[in-house]
């Protein structure tokens, strides 16, 4: 599975995100049978939330969706390699795959700078995929900062 079209549902929210103002990362999680569950987009600027990232937004939406924190069966698919905070919300979900785009070689903790998932100290590893439709999400990160300075 290449996950195209669930990332094409994220890379939406990110440019959802940038027209608001926040750092252009969208996330959405799917459930067992590929169904979309969570949606979330960075909201920290609007809710003056420093925990408002699209990944722990979409997360919760789906543990909601689904009345469980348990999101073994789930997917996260998400336009920004996951920080340590959202990384470790996956590992805390016990969710089962995470996809993300681009790559943060500033603060990406599933591969990148540090690999979280993978910590052989952690009892839960959720399968990792990285580069889905990385240039474009890149190119969402990049104009967004351009565009600011």
């Amino acid at each position: 599975m290449r996950w195209d079209e669930e990332m094409e549902l994220a890379i939406a929210l990110a440019r959802e995100a940038a027209a608001d103002g926040e750092v252009p990362v969208g996330a959405v999680v799917l459930d067992a049978d590929g169904q979309v569950i969570g949606r979330g987009r960075n909201l920290r600027e609007t809710h003056a939330d420093p925990l408002a990232h699209a990944e722990v937004q979409a997360m919760r939406a789906a543990a909601a969706r689904l009345g469980s924190w348990n999101l073994a069966d789930c997917t996260l698919i998400v336009t920004l390699e996951p920080c340590p905070m959202c990384a470790g919300a996956c590992l805390q979900t016990h969710m089962g795959r995470i996809v993300f785009g681009a790559w943060d070689a500033k603060l990406g903790a599933c591969g990148s700078v540090w690999d979280i998932p993978r910590d052989p100290h952690v009892g839960h590893v959720p399968e990792v995929v990285g580069g889905v439709r990385e240039e474009e999400c890149g190119r969402l990160m990049t104009r967004f900062f351009e565009n600011r300075r």
